[in-house]
């Protein structure tokens, strides 16, 4: 039995069902004053000034995309006010300094995540606390397919540790020998299948995990299509810099061993290896004209919400293996590469429910009126309780419902506005949310 104390605070930002609306709830992000009122409250008897004073603080808030609609700005990313409303209240503490970090898509473009406004409130607030802060993009690799430009070596492999977690991997059970099975779909397979085979589990992780003592991450919370929900858990495959050591599928269809989509149509076994293709090509001249070529195999196949080559259905037995294989490297890794049999770190978690992401998540989610900040110290809680407010089974939920059976021994308090309840509880404060559409008949 783990004796340490988990807990997982909610608070709720609306006082009845008629505030629990988009209108409302996103102009709590217009008032700084109350942000950092609602932070102080779910975090102080956590993030005491004993924990921070002295330390160094990596944030991790979830930049998994520029915004490219209206909606994106207050249901895709963690919203820029609460990151700097949390700051300030950090700052506070007295840390020795801050890093602030993150591993988007290969196609984000980083300057319109770390817009101008913003990096001046950063930089002021550095000069105003004489504490460093710093702004880090985590990732190797970028690649934007409208232009078909390809970057790599942004990093030096230097900045990474590498982990293989072998055969105690959760990718470990459905890996097959001889065969390059694991995908992500706009990525080259072969650099895959450098990292991921029977008894090889490769990741590529940030050093700057090893290198700060605190960790905080500040997901948003939202819908996923591979996983289900992404929020506490999911947001840590953002320490792996390099996504080509990140498998989110396998290939094929269910019906010949694959999870990317239900049964095994002919024509999106052809579309599937013209993708592989033009993967293989990115940056030349015919990378463009196989992408139109694997599109046409997939319109001929009159696919489903199910069948896309992205593994985007309930089916998807594969990204919630890899993402709870990041979760142990994050508590337990060490610097060298190798695994503790102890926690070797506390990981926190700030979520930004305040208004969620439903439908099409993570990348073209619609707003979500939740109106919950959680604060908390096990991921694994934190997830379950956002599934059960977003109305969602907690077994429908692969990722969810194997990280809870993993920390089924530790003990756990959840607060709701400072009073303890259960899981069974917040069904009175769950809202019907919109699942994605590969898993409508499934949550």
């Amino acid at each position: 039995m783990d004796d340490k104390h988990y807990f997982v605070n909610l608070k709720s930002v609306f006082c009845d069902a008629d505030d629990r609306t988009i209108e409302h709830l996103s102009s709590c992000y217009d008032n700084i004053v109350l942000l950092k009122s609602i932070i102080n409250e779910v975090t102080e008897a956590f993030l005491t000034m004993g924990l921070i004073e002295g330390k160094r603080i990596l944030l991790k808030p979830n930049w998994v995309l520029h915004n490219r609609k209206e909606n994106d700005e207050i249901c895709m990313r963690t919203h820029d006010n609460l990151l700097l409303a949390f700051l300030e209240v950090i700052l506070l503490k007295k840390p020795s300094s801050i890093l602030i970090g993150d591993a988007p898509v290969q196609g984000c473009r980083w300057d319109e995540i770390i817009r101008s406004n913003f990096k001046d409130r950063i930089n002021e607030l550095s000069k105003i606390h004489q504490i460093p802060i710093k702004i880090k993009d985590f990732r190797r690799v970028t690649f934007d397919p409208h232009s078909n430009n390809l970057t790599t070596e942004r990093n030096p492999l230097s900045d990474y540790v590498i982990f293989d977690l072998k055969e105690d991997s959760i990718l470990e059970p459905i890996s097959k020998p001889g065969k390059n099975i694991f995908r992500v779909t706009d990525y080259d397979p072969d650099r895959l299948a450098e990292s991921h085979g029977p008894g090889m589990h490769k990741y590529c992780i940030t050093k700057e995990i090893f290198e700060n003592d605190v960790i905080i991450t500040i997901p948003k919370v939202k819908t996923h299509q591979k996983t289900g929900i992404t929020n506490a858990l999911k947001i840590l495959v953002g320490i792996n810099g390099d996504k080509d050591y990140l498998p989110h599928h396998r290939k094929g269809g269910s019906n010949n061993g694959g999870d990317c989509y239900p049964g095994g149509n002919l024509l999106l076994k052809i579309s599937e290896s013209i993708l592989d293709e033009a993967n293989r090509n990115r940056g030349t001249i015919i990378y463009k004209p196989l992408i139109y070529l694997s599109l046409f195999f997939w319109k001929l196949s009159k696919p489903s919400p199910k069948h896309n080559l992205a593994a985007a259905w309930h089916g998807n037995d594969t990204t919630w293996r890899m993402t709870l294989d990041l979760n142990k490297i994050a508590e337990y890794g060490n610097s060298d590469g190798t695994i503790s049999k102890i926690p070797r770190r506390v990981l926190f978690s700030f979520c930004d429910g305040i208004i969620g992401g439903q439908g099409d998540g993570p990348l073209n989610a619609d707003p979500l009126a939740l109106g919950i900040i959680c604060f908390s110290n096990i991921s694994s809680y934190t997830d379950a309780v956002m599934t059960k407010i977003m109305g969602f089974n907690l077994d429908k939920i692969p990722l969810v419902k194997n990280a809870i059976q993993l920390d089924s021994k530790k003990k756990v308090s959840i607060f709701f506005n400072r009073k303890i309840v259960n899981l069974e509880e917040l069904d009175k404060i769950s809202i019907k949310t919109i699942p994605p559409p590969g898993w409508v008949d499934n949550l």
